[in-house]
């Protein structure tokens, strides 16, 4: 039961890793994530990019189902994870940040067209419409993300935005 507006905060960031829509989270919403990512950016899964990207969406995976899921069955419902969020997220927002850094950094490499570490502002709008963010939303987010106004988001930017992001405080 969501009793909070913090808990009903974090139970809305359980659709963005439901990627089918199906009421739970499991690996296969995060193959899907990488999947719709290389297919947005032309970039093929058995690439060393595409490898990075689908080890970085394991290793997420792995990262949250260590934390969230507790009853072992390899699937994260939407009470678990407000659960995990509420209970062991929220105290330590690094630590998600640290989860899910294998993932953005290879989510950020796809990304990054030119090879500088960074990816344009379009074009990590572009990551976040593919990861299911609808497009005005995406662009807001996009631009927000680039805390220096230099047209790129890198690493140092998005990781920590995105532990903010499912670690909203109360």
């Amino acid at each position: 039961m969501v009793n909070s507006e913090y808990e009903r905060r974090i139970a809305a960031r359980f659709a963005t890793f439901d990627q089918d829509g199906n009421g739970y989270i499991d690996r296969a919403d995060f193959n899907s994530a990488a999947k719709a990512l290389l297919a947005e950016f032309g970039t093929a899964a058995r690439s060393e990019k595409g490898q990075a990207l689908y080890g970085g969406a394991e290793a997420l995976w792995q990262g949250m189902a260590g934390i969230a899921d507790r009853d072992g069955d390899q699937r994260i419902t939407r009470e678990e994870f407000v659960t995990a969020a509420v209970k062991r997220l929220r105290d330590n927002p690094d630590r998600f940040a640290e989860i899910a850094r294998p993932f953005l950094h290879a989510a950020l490499d796809v990304a990054d067209t030119d090879g500088d570490g960074a990816a344009t502002v379009e074009d990590a709008a572009r990551v976040l419409t593919a990861l299911g963010v609808p497009g005005d939303s995406a662009r807001s987010v996009a631009a927000a993300l680039d805390a220096d106004d230099d047209g790129k988001v890198g690493e140092a930017e998005i990781v920590p935005a995105f532990a903010r992001y499912f670690t909203v405080p109360e």
